[in-house]
């Protein structure tokens, strides 16, 4: 998979010309669709077919600090994948040098609020996902 690429923009960073550590959670956002877009499942296509794929949990671990104009690298990798739960975890860097660490799990509802069982519903999807797992950053 391809990383992502984000250009710190001025409107990112604080008082202290710092990225602004909230930002780093957007990032993972725009790293992710772009990841899901090239497993040929992005979220309109998953919306489309009833489900969404909401966030339950997050951490950032902030290694290096990051200004306007850097530009960020983003990796993304399938941690874990179950039949209701995804794991990615990403490695931010600039310059090859490791700025962030991160992870995200998320679960698959139907617009009703169940749960969707990827591996029933939608086995080729859930088989991707698991092909992916054992890759690693």
């Amino acid at each position: 998979m391809e990383p992502y690429i984000h250009k710190i923009n001025y409107y990112e960073t604080d008082k202290m010309s710092i990225t602004h550590h909230s930002n780093y959670i957007r990032f993972m956002e725009e790293a992710r669709l772009d990841f899901m877009e090239q497993l040929g499942w992005g979220y309109d296509k998953m919306e489309a077919v009833g489900i969404a794929s909401p966030v339950v949990s997050v951490t950032c671990n902030y290694k290096k600090t990051t200004t306007f104009p850097d530009v960020l690298s983003i990796f993304v990798a399938v941690q874990k994948c179950t039949a209701v739960k995804l794991v990615l975890g990403y490695v931010m860097k600039c310059n090859d040098v490791v700025v962030c660490t991160a992870e995200s799990s998320h679960c698959f509802l139907s617009p009703d609020g169940h749960p969707v069982i990827l591996e029933k519903k939608f086995p080729e999807f859930y088989a991707k996902l698991k092909d992916l797992e054992s890759e690693h950053l």
